[in-house]
């Protein structure tokens, strides 16, 4: 009996006291990504990134492929930037310097890395990127002044021909669920913008020679599009051709 392969499922922070609202709807879409990845396959470990960047390390060093989801907006200081924007969250910047550190380990490794929301915007600020701070009030990626579960929005992302995320997903408009006020602006090395919204602003971006692909939207969400959020996951796992070559060299 093989066994199955891991894959870390990290948020910023597990528990969100000050919030019991927002707590239980990350609670659902985390749930979400969970339950799917374990029904291809995976065996799911579960990790919080406010435990800090040596223990984020050392409960990842074995595991096979990494999502980081939604969360926080990240502390201005890692992109040059200063606080003191439209519509701040709270920032964890314990959580955002080990969610990048695990990035920069990830492509070290070539351990596959699927980024959600918060987690592509880790990916472009790990790599150098910088962020539109908020989107103004009156955005089409977020409902503001509503009940937690009604925040996510619906908007079409197009994404670019002969990209992985067409290749996932389809070579045509795709309607998506969305919450965030904010964006990739100057774009990470060697990062490529394989998908952008309806109003131009980036929500795909993939790494040009690591297996790296992130969202900015939430597959994860209950009213997304039935397989959207499978078929992301499968991006994680290697080509049959590389995993057959693996499987050879380890019986050789």
């Amino acid at each position: 009996m093989s066994v199955p392969p891991i894959l870390a499922v990290v948020e910023a922070t597990r528990f969100r006291g000050h919030d019991p609202a927002y707590h239980d709807y990350v609670q659902l879409l985390v749930g979400n990504v969970i339950a799917s990845a374990q029904d291809d396959g995976w065996s799911v470990r579960r990790l919080a990134a406010d435990a800090g960047t040596g223990a984020l390390l050392a409960a990842t060093a074995d595991v096979d492929a990494v999502v980081i989801v939604g969360g926080e907006d990240i502390h201005p200081s890692f992109y040059g930037a200063a606080t003191g924007y439209a519509n701040e969250s709270r920032h964890l910047p314990v959580a955002d310097a080990a969610q990048i550190a695990l990035v920069h380990r990830a492509l070290e490794r070539r351990i596959p890395l699927l980024g959600i929301c918060r987690g592509l915007q880790i990916v472009n600020v790990a790599l150098g990127g910088t962020l539109v701070q908020d989107l103004g009030e009156e955005c089409a990626h977020v409902n503001r002044g509503v009940p937690i579960p009604q925040v996510l929005t619906t908007h079409t992302v197009h994404p670019e021909p002969g990209s992985r995320v067409a290749e996932l997903l389809g070579h045509r408009p795709v309607e998506v669920r969305s919450a965030h006020h904010q964006a990739v602006d100057a774009l990470g090395a060697g990062l490529t913008v394989t998908a952008r919204s309806h109003d131009g602003h980036v929500e795909a971006i993939e790494h040009a020679d690591a297996p790296v692909l992130a969202v900015q939207w939430h597959p994860e969400d209950v009213a997304a599009p039935a397989g959207q959020l499978e078929a992301l996951l499968s991006a994680l796992r290697p080509a049959p051709s590389v995993a057959l070559s693996l499987s050879l060299a380890l019986s050789a």
